[in-house]
């Protein structure tokens, strides 16, 4: 724009032009299109962080159940001095809502995964029973860890319960993240997965076992002591009819059970022993010792922590 000034002051009037800066020549046309490009790619890359994000969210932690015990939580559990108890499994039965079970509540035990069934006469051997589940050619359902070896690295979709043992301690917990699995895995100790029964006090709403068996399963219930002090226990647990998955569920989660997930082999020959060393056998005792998948099965050994 411009503007004229026109001076009197002398005798010739004097004309001066003034004009304004001129304006910035229009960007070409190219630029543009460049500028949107670069914007439609932001908003496509910002588009796919939000669905990783929310795949990353739904894969591992939207797990259909409430989770009593973090990872992080467990591994301080596996960090924490053992009670000083006598070494002993006491046997209790009991039934609600029609179920009938036994319950073998085990003191001042650790255990481990091992790949040979335990002798009878082994009077450090107080409680074993099967763990992980596996396929006819011996491969393994879901991560498995024998004393800091890897045998298996699997992730199951369904099988989101998880035993960690390390350092005489012991947890159960329900998660996708591998971090116990880890910690474990340093510390020389063992790991397997199995299907969740009870979670933080629920239950699943959908099981992958169908049919009426009899049921195993290693579950924590939280008991108070003589003083008055709550403290958690380790329970295994075996039916003592034919159930289905959900009936047995339901019945341990009724009954208090915090966490629980599931022993396969429910009618596998095992054995406990109490205090004084007293070997109490769980199943027929013809069926020992387990002749077919020898040296596959990973067995869950329980003895006297040290």
């Amino acid at each position: 724009m411009s503007e004229i000034i026109i001076d009197i002051g002398q005798e010739e009037p004097q004309f001066i032009i003034e004009r304004d800066e001129e304006e910035p020549p229009s960007p070409p046309k190219r630029n543009k299109w460049l500028r949107r490009l670069l914007k439609a790619i932001a908003v496509i890359a910002l588009m796919a962080m939000v669905l990783a994000a929310y795949e990353f969210w739904n894969y591992y932690y939207n797990i259909g159940v409430d989770v009593s015990t973090s990872p992080s939580e467990n591994i301080e559990k596996l960090k924490s001095p053992i009670d000083k108890e006598t070494a002993e499994v006491k046997h209790v039965t009991d039934s609600i809502f029609g179920v009938e079970f036994d319950l073998y509540a085990i003191f001042g035990l650790r255990a481990s995964i091992e790949f040979q069934e335990p002798d009878t006469a082994d009077a450090s051997v107080f409680l074993y029973c099967r763990s992980a589940d596996h396929k006819e050619d011996g491969s393994y359902l879901g991560t498995l860890i024998a004393d800091g070896k890897e045998i298996e690295k699997k992730n199951t979709p369904f099988r989101l319960g998880y035993m960690a043992m390390a350092d005489n301690r012991m947890v159960i917990g329900v998660s996708r993240f591998e971090k116990v699995k880890n910690y474990v895995k340093e510390r020389g100790g063992s790991f397997f997965r199995q299907f969740v029964l009870v979670s933080d006090g629920g239950i699943p709403e959908k099981f992958f076992l169908h049919g009426k068996v009899e049921r195993k399963a290693i579950g924590i219930k939280h008991n108070t002591d003589k003083n008055g002090n709550r403290k958690e226990r380790m329970y295994f647990i075996s039916t003592r009819n034919k159930e289905t998955l959900w009936d047995f569920a339901d019945a341990l989660r009724e009954y208090g059970f915090i966490d629980v997930i599931y022993i396969t082999g429910g009618t596998d020959y095992c054995y406990y022993r109490t205090s004084n060393g007293k070997r109490h056998d769980i199943g027929d005792i013809n069926d020992y010792p387990h002749q077919q998948w020898k040296g596959i099965i990973p067995w869950l050994v329980f003895r006297k922590a040290e």
